[in-house]
């Protein structure tokens, strides 16, 4: 675990110094921002669904692709107009076991809020059918993740966890990655996502050639929760698969809305995306990504803090600036505009 915290500092420190506090912006440049994730991931459907409700309510909500959760935390602290990152817990979690003894992790979780949490995030390992098992991983060729993603810091710990040290590991996307391991050029890779992902809808998988390593093991278990994939949650998936799983938050940034301008509207559209989160749930869970229905709001990871901008979004007092446009009104007919325009020149209109 030394190598994958010297990363973490490494990023931190590269990233962060630079600028340790969210950076002002004029208020006629102001935008909302909330980082995702990699086209087909959960992480991007999940932002376009808040985006969409936003939208309803005339609120333009950017959903920002990214290569995952470090790149996310990064963001909320570091860049302008960013409020909003999805996040695997554990990231957050990694960071503050290294917080206490590090100044500069420490400084990188200054003012990092949870906004909801969100739903449980599957560790899928997609391998060849030559690896049976975690343990067969050991000298082969295995994907880790990009670079900037939780599935990176996932895996490594998995493997580390496990004491595997992989032949070779590559720091792929997981599209990246998937046309690898059909061409061959790799034994396996991870990616933590909530299932479904479309990513791996792909016609080009074939179940006698590929499968869903199960994670079983107890150590694994024991840190992370255990679960299973459902046989057909992919059309070439025939069994259920036991895996563990990392929830995923919805992570934001304590605004100071006394602070400076950008700080206050940064608030402001903390408050209003959280208001419209919680009131058009239900629609969320009908209408977006089959993960919505997996969240509970309330079940808040232990240790973290609600924003106290989203808190004032759900107030029982706060006033949304919600304007839904009404529905477009039809044409009317030819022959309906004929008849208005008789009678008003018999009547008078």
């Amino acid at each position: 675990m030394i190598r994958i915290a010297s990363f973490c500092r490494a990023l931190c420190l590269g990233l962060l110094l630079p600028a340790l506090t969210v950076p002002p912006a004029a208020a006629s440049d102001f935008a909302t921002t909330i980082m995702t994730g990699v086209p087909g991931g959960t992480y991007i459907e999940i932002g376009r669904d808040i985006s969409r409700i936003a939208g309803e309510c005339g609120l333009t909500v950017n959903v920002t692709e990214s290569a995952g959760s470090l790149e996310n935390f990064l963001a909320v602290r570091q860049r302008p107009n960013t409020q909003f990152g999805i996040v695997q817990n554990d990231v957050l979690e990694y960071f503050k076991t290294f917080q206490a003894d590090d100044p500069v992790i420490r400084r990188a979780l200054f003012g990092v809020q949870i906004a909801f949490p969100l739903y449980n995030e599957e560790v899928h390992v997609l391998a060849s059918r030559q690896v049976r098992s975690l343990r067969d991983l050991a000298d082969r060729r295995v994907s880790i993740g990009n670079a900037d993603s939780g599935t990176f810091l996932t895996a490594s710990l998995i493997l580390d966890f496990m004491r595997l040290a992989p032949g070779e590991t590559l720091t792929l996307d997981p599209a990246e990655a998937l046309d690898a391991l059909l061409e061959g050029e790799i034994d396996a890779f991870f990616y933590v996502s909530g299932a479904p992902i479309s990513l791996f809808d792909d016609p080009r998988i074939d179940p006698q050639r590929y499968h869903l390593l199960p994670i079983t093991d107890d150590v694994l278990t024991s840190v992370y929760t255990p679960t299973s994939i459902a046989a057909r949650t992919y059309p070439w998936l025939t069994d259920s698969v036991p895996v563990v799983a990392v929830k995923a938050v919805l992570m934001t940034y304590e605004f100071n809305p006394r602070q400076n301008a950008y700080h206050r509207l940064a608030c402001d559209a903390v408050s209003e995306v959280s208001h419209l989160i919680v009131n058009r749930f239900n629609r969320l869970q009908v209408e977006g990504h089959p993960k919505w229905r997996d969240i509970d709001l309330t079940d808040i990871p232990p240790g973290w803090r609600i924003a106290s901008c989203v808190n004032r979004g759900l107030a029982p007092d706060y006033r949304s600036e919600c304007t839904t446009p009404r529905p477009p009104v039809p044409p009317e007919p030819e022959v309906n505009t004929l008849y208005r325009q008789r009678i008003c020149a018999v009547l008078g209109c």
